[in-house]
């Protein structure tokens, strides 16, 4: 996609703030979302928002995976994006796995089967390693799909913290991506014999000294730390919490697509 003149076609499921798609535009890709799907009324009315001063791609909203109108799109989805729920396999909770109520992974393989998209490219906690994840790479190989995974972090593109992730990549064994003109350029994540990077400044971290660009950070009475005292400030922490970092996205995406085209010319 990073030469081909027409974009590919991604749906997005659990998109969040958006953060997989902004990876992919960081790697590269050439692509046009066709679709998203979310649930939560905050996360829905920032995509809005983002839609409508043009950050992300015009495109119709679905809120429910569980009814996905499979119809329209099949075998015209060049790669299916998204961040499924992480609480069934987190170390933060009890770690239901499949008999967590959040647990939406069938209902997504279901889509894939449906759809046959030519990749998935799919993000979750680092937990899913120990919880889940062996069903998932299996399901994928039911569909005859050969997949990759790693764990990236975003601390490796220059973050003041860890928020270690799973990234999974899959490859349609039918179709394979180069037919179709998936691809992308070399990301480039780490500073180089200059110092210099493609990433932007991080904000500052505890006890540093804020940067020029940073808006100011005001303790409010009652509100426990630091906010600019928004009304949905819950929500924002939510949305930015369960968000994925671009530029660990982009360095996943990157990482991952040489892994396939290696097993792809081995196989």
């Amino acid at each position: 996609m990073g030469n081909s003149k027409q974009p590919a076609s991604v749906l997005s499921f659990c998109t969040g703030f958006g953060g997989i798609e902004q990876g992919l535009k960081k790697a590269g890709v050439n692509f046009r979302t066709i679709a998203y799907v979310e649930c939560e009324a905050f996360v829905i009315a920032n995509l809005v928002k983002k839609i409508e001063t043009k950050q992300m791609d015009a495109a119709p909203i679905w809120t429910d995976v569980r009814t996905f109108p499979v119809g329209p799109f099949r075998n015209n989805v060049q790669i299916m994006v998204g961040g499924y729920p992480c609480q069934p396999f987190s170390f933060a909770g009890p770690r239901r796995g499949t008999d967590d109520a959040r647990h939406l992974w069938p209902y997504i393989a279901k889509t894939i089967e449906a759809i046959r998209p030519v990749r998935c490219f799919f993000e979750n906690v680092e937990g899913h390693i120990t919880s889940g994840l062996r069903n998932v790479i299996a399901d994928l190989a039911a569909m005859d799909y050969r997949t990759a995974w790693g764990i990236f972090s975003a601390a490796e593109v220059g973050a003041p913290h860890q928020r270690k992730r799973v990234f999974i990549m899959a490859d349609a064994n039918s179709a394979p991506c180069k037919r179709r003109g998936i691809s992308s350029r070399v990301y480039k994540a780490y500073p180089d014999a200059n110092g210099t990077s493609e990433l932007a400044d991080w904000p500052a971290m505890s006890g540093q000294k804020q940067h020029d660009w940073e808006k100011p950070r005001v303790i409010k009475p009652g509100m426990g730390g630091a906010t600019d005292g928004s009304s949905c400030r819950l929500d924002r922490l939510r949305l930015l919490g369960n968000g994925v970092v671009p530029a660990t996205a982009a360095i996943a995406w990157t990482t991952l697509s040489k892994r396939l085209l290696v097993h792809n010319l081995e196989g």
